[in-house]
């Protein structure tokens, strides 16, 4: 891989991991259109650690206040709506946790197709679409949640395992149809992302420790870096395009990605 891929592939994934429109999807393109070589372990660790940076740091007055009512949940049993967010954050990772660890080679080895990230990609775009219309006239917000709420969402969480789902797509998709509004959603989704992501690149990163991947520490700076600024750049810009434009630019996109790449197999 060379320094220009790397540094496209970390923007790619910067850029999508934290709007509705599917990671997976993007990344499979430049080795389908134009041949590029896999972008192997050691990048895809240095890729979630900068999407992660990312949404730590933009959210972080949030994450300070959720940790320290958390701990004070825990050691003075004192529960606050702050706490309360923490404690949902928690409880919506179990179901992605427990499919993962169940599902991962399954997924891997059989789901990993073109074709699945294709019709994954189209069959969710309509309910993203319909999902925001019952919900961009208001709603509750993230501190609302109950704990079955918080099941539901963690349960369409678990189903963004299957590439093109879109992880973000299909929590924003359940918090919609829950009542959530459309901005509580979308910050509920990110905030979700964090022990997900936390996970999955722990787990890579046990993968790569126990393998003989050579590591090329140049394109692991890129990744880190180009990937974080991207992300971040991504979870800002989309907060104020929801307010702005709403859905169905994702959607629109969603189903023209999905089109391309039903193409592309066709070919």
């Amino acid at each position: 891989m060379t320094t220009w891929q790397a540094v496209l592939l970390a923007l790619i994934q910067g850029l999508t991991e934290f709007l509705p429109i599917s990671s997976s999807a993007h990344l499979i393109l430049p080795s389908e259109l134009l041949g590029w070589p896999d972008q192997g372990l050691a990048f895809d660790v240095a890729v979630h650690v900068g999407t992660l940076l990312a949404v730590v740091v933009y959210f972080r007055r949030e994450i300070l206040a959720m940790s320290g009512a958390w701990w004070a949940s825990v050691a003075h049993r004192q529960m606050t709506q702050d706490g309360r967010l923490a404690w949902a954050v928690l409880l919506g990772t179990i179901p992605v946790g427990l499919a993962g660890l169940l599902l991962k080679d399954f997924v891997e080895q059989e789901l990993r197709s073109a074709t699945v990230i294709a019709v994954a990609t189209l069959f969710f775009a309509p309910l993203l679409w319909w999902g925001y219309r019952r919900a961009r006239h208001g709603g509750r917000s993230e501190y609302q949640l109950n704990w079955q709420d918080v099941l539901a969402i963690g349960v369409a969480q678990a189903l963004a395992l299957i590439p093109g789902t879109s992880r973000s797509g299909a929590t924003m998709t359940a918090g919609f149809f829950l009542g959530l509004s459309p901005q509580a959603s979308a910050r509920f989704s990110f905030l979700l992302s964090i022990p997900v992501i936390v996970l999955a690149g722990g787990l890579k990163g046990l993968d790569l420790v126990s393998s003989d991947h050579s590591v090329h520490w140049g394109q692991i700076g890129i990744g880190i870096v180009v990937s974080a600024f991207s992300a971040y750049a991504s979870i800002h810009f989309f907060l104020k395009l929801l307010q702005r434009v709403g859905m169905t630019p994702f959607v629109v996109y969603r189903v023209l990605l999905g089109l391309a790449l039903l193409w592309m197999v066709a070919l």
